[in-house]
């Protein structure tokens, strides 16, 4: 930094500019420097570029400056210098100011989507001189992950048999994004040409009012004219606009040099200059007193940001103060501003080591996908696995947040280097399986051909086995490109469709006395379940056999429509249990009913599985009862009135009765095979 960006010089110390040429004369006499100087009519010393001056000479401008020189280690101190630049990049535009105020956000962890989105959302809703930086993150995180994207398209078009020379890729995305930047190039060029000329013209009247400041000690008028004079100068300075950022620094310095000659004019008017000067403090202690408090805010950025503030004002709307309190003043201001510099870069090197954490999560993902890479697997479903592991992790090493910028490209082009390696073994695996799936793809073809060719034949007897032989092995092949699966799918089960509703219709003509007998049975069940019985359970009982006779000699129905014998006897079953009669009684008509519906002279299987259960049920009765019998000889003593004792009795009386209907109906059943 040089002498001229320091900000002591906004007190009004002599400019100096030094060209860092050594002396040419050695003698204790004299000294020979180079140095810039303005020079007035008045007996003050203008040396111009080039021109030697005599020791003391320079000891004059060693006086004046001294404060200058006992700071000038603090001239190159990084917490001015970071004050200085920052104040000079705002002094070309003062909304330039409120690039503070953007809200920071990790760029690294969205989507190209939202990354678009943010895009727009910063160019409606900011200043576009303020979001400059945002827009330079956000657009090279936009091209990292759309170069990895076109990457992965790239491969899995060569993959597919592409020519590399013939790949092209974009989408929604990144058509939306080019746009949006189109937008922000094109405003902030318009800004940029505008603001060029403002700033040009913005100098230039800055220039002339240094020189007319210049010009004041020439004059010849009253005092008190040219104190008026002077702060006009001042006021006009100070509404003339923002300059360039690299003539910031030295316009200010050369303004406050010439602004404390004039103050060193006044030596005939003290009284003005004493009062300026005194204002002047007492408005740079409150900034100090100000800068202190900042300096115990925890907030750092605010803190910081409101320091610029205060140098701004410190340099561009106070003057100098006295010469007693030059180096006083300063100090403590220098000192507050180290204080939030210090604490800012603690604050940073905090920040360093979360990056330092970040990037050790980053390098474990990257290591994991890694390994996922390596691991070799020969199947689709594990590959989908491994593709839904990777994408987890992915996700993860953009939500780990930043890593220090000086590892940040290698971290990237480490992390990129693992996902294209998972990405080349994935598209090998699918390239082989393209390869398998393609082969599967002709072997069912030549199942639909075989379908096609048979499917109007009449032979059913033959090609009814072939027709399902070649269903069986359409599931076993496996699967084809998915481009084709639904297109050859529809054509083979048309195929085979057609050929099946053909035989279906032939049968269907062959057995149609079957579907017949169907149909008469659905009405006759219908009317069974809208008959009213009557009082007399008699004629009721004989109405419902009529029904069960009815039913039997209407005779048998397609072997997918039997279902309706049962939903038919369930409904007379319901019918009976509602007849008013013994229930013993009962009980034995509805097994009539049931043994008619078993009986068939050509086939008495049902009848002797129905005899057997009779039987099994019997014998289980039969051992109950007994149970039951040898359970009263442990009551033997105990009174026959006993609650106990006479439910032992019941339960066997119940079970007894249940055996003779049990036996009756074995009686019945034995009676069928006559």
């Amino acid at each position: 930094m040089s002498e001229n960006d320091n900000l002591q010089d906004a007190d009004g110390k002599k400019e100096v500019e030094s060209k860092e040429t050594t002396p040419t004369k050695n003698e204790s006499s004299d000294v020979e420097t180079k140095v810039e100087q303005t020079v007035t009519d008045d007996g003050s010393a203008e040396v111009s570029k080039e021109e030697k001056v005599t020791k003391e000479e320079a000891a004059e401008v060693d006086d004046t400056s001294s404060n200058d020189e006992k700071s000038s280690d603090s001239k190159e101190e990084d917490h001015v210098e970071e004050i200085e630049a920052s104040n000079a990049e705002d002094a070309e535009d003062e909304s330039n100011a409120e690039r503070h105020e953007v809200e920071e956000k990790d760029y690294h962890a969205m989507s190209m989507q939202d990354l678009a989105t943010e895009l727009n959302r910063l160019l409606k809703h900011h200043k576009i001189q303020t979001i400059s930086k945002h827009i330079n993150q956000i657009k090279a995180e936009f091209n990292a992950k759309f170069n990895q994207l076109l990457e992965e398209k790239k491969e899995e078009f060569i993959n597919d048999g592409g020519n590399e020379i013939d790949f092209y890729y974009t989408d929604d995305t990144k058509k939306l994004f080019n746009s949006l930047y189109k937008d922000y190039k094109q405003s902030i060029s318009a800004y940029y040409k505008e603001r060029e000329q403002n700033l040009k013209q913005n100098l230039e009247n800055r220039l002339a009012i240094i020189e007319e400041i210049k010009g004041l000690l020439n004059v010849e008028e009253n005092m008190s004219s040219t104190y008026k004079h002077f702060k006009e100068l001042q006021e006009k300075w100070r509404n003339a606009g923002p300059i360039p950022r690299d003539k910031y620094n030295n316009a200010w310095n050369t303004y406050h040099h010439h602004v404390e000659r004039f103050y060193d004019f006044l030596h005939l008017n003290n009284d003005l200059r004493d009062m300026d000067f005194k204002h002047n403090y007492e408005q740079k202690l409150k900034i100090i007193e100000r800068a202190e408090e900042l300096a115990k805010d925890d907030n750092i950025n605010r803190a910081f940001r409101e320091l610029q503030v205060l140098h701004k004002l410190w340099k561009e709307e106070l003057g100098p103060v006295g010469k007693a309190h030059r180096e006083e003043v300063w100090e403590r201001f220098s000192n507050a501003t180290k204080a939030i510099h210090d604490k800012r870069q603690a604050y940073y090197a905090d920040l360093d080591k979360a990056y330092e954490k970040n990037l050790e999560k980053k390098e474990e993902i990257i290591s994991k996908i890694a390994a996922i890479a390596e691991d070799n697997v020969s199947s689709h479903s594990a590959w989908q696995k491994k593709i839904k592991e990777v994408e987890a992790l992915r996700e993860a090493f953009f939500n780990a947040g930043k890593v220090p910028l000086k590892v940040n490209e290698a971290t990237w082009a480490k992390f990129k280097d693992a996902v294209r390696t998972f990405n080349r073994g994935k598209n090998k695996f699918y390239k082989e399986l393209k390869k398998d799936q393609y082969e599967n793809l002709q072997k069912k073809k030549e199942l639909i051909k075989i379908a096609e060719e048979n499917k109007e034949s009449d032979d059913f007897a033959v090609v009814t086995p072939l027709m399902k032989k070649i269903q069986s092995n359409w599931k076993k092949i496996g699967h084809v490109p998915r481009r084709d699966s639904d297109k050859i799918w529809k054509q083979f089960k048309g195929a085979c469709n057609h050929y099946f509703d053909r035989m279906h219709a032939q049968r269907k003509a062959e057995n149609q006395h079957l579907y017949d007998a169907f149909d008469k049975k659905t009405k006759l069940l219908d009317q069974l379940k809208a008959m009213e019985l009557t009082d007399d359970p008699k004629a009721d009982i004989k109405t419902l056999q009529a029904k069960i006779t009815e039913w039997k000699e209407i005779g048998y129905v397609p072997q997918n429509k039997r279902y309706i014998d049962g939903k038919f006897y369930k409904a007379i079953d319901n019918a009976f249990d509602q007849l008013k009669m013994d229930k013993a009684k009962l009980e034995m008509v509805k097994f009539e009913s049931k043994l008619e519906n078993l009986a068939n002279p050509d086939d008495t299987r049902l009848l002797d599985n129905e005899q057997n259960f009779i039987r099994k049920k019997i014998g289980e009765v039969q051992s109950e009862i007994t149970q039951l019998e040898n359970n009263l000889q442990f009551f033997s003593n105990v009174d026959s009135d006993n609650p106990l004792v006479k439910e032992v009795h019941k339960n066997i009386a119940n079970h007894k009765k249940q055996l003779e209907t049990w036996k009756e109906k074995l009686t019945k059943i034995r009676g069928m095979y006559s």
